[in-house]
């Protein structure tokens, strides 16, 4: 059985529900790149998703791979996912337009460090992109 990381963000979902305020900021990014983010190796049977208009665009403007060391990205997104699956599963607390389905990111599972790279620039983009705070201090 695959073990899958889902990290999706169905725009014409968030977009329908959104209100016309945030719909008009998200036309202003011009992106003439995918929006969608693939990853996947059927050996370790992982697939990573990412569909968010803008991500790609966002990326190429962050640390490099390999600022970070995989230990530390693999600890900030186990924090991550931890608080994510949370929210999710609240949604009187939290928007559930944004906390749309929890992520499935094992902790004894080794991912790879692309895999927790793109994970933990989501979750930077996801807090900057819709305001959300997962910590109060960040590394």
């Amino acid at each position: 059985m695959k073990n899958i990381i889902y990290v999706i963000i169905i725009t014409l979902f968030v977009y329908s529900c959104a209100t016309t305020k945030e719909r008009s900021l998200d036309t202003t990014a011009t992106n003439t790149i995918s929006d969608t983010l693939r990853i996947a190796n059927d050996d370790l049977e992982y697939e990573i998703i990412i569909i968010e208009p803008g991500f790609n665009t966002w990326l190429v403007t962050q640390r490099p791979r390999g600022y970070y060391n995989q230990q530390f990205l693999e600890i900030r997104n186990r924090q991550y996912v931890i608080e994510y699956n949370q929210r999710v599963i609240q949604p009187q607390r939290f928007n559930p337009n944004l906390y749309i389905q929890q992520i499935n990111y094992e902790q004894h599972i080794d991912y790879g460090y692309e895999v927790n790279y793109l994970l933990y620039n989501y979750f930077l983009f996801f807090e900057q992109r819709y305001n959300q705070r997962f910590f109060v201090s960040r590394g």
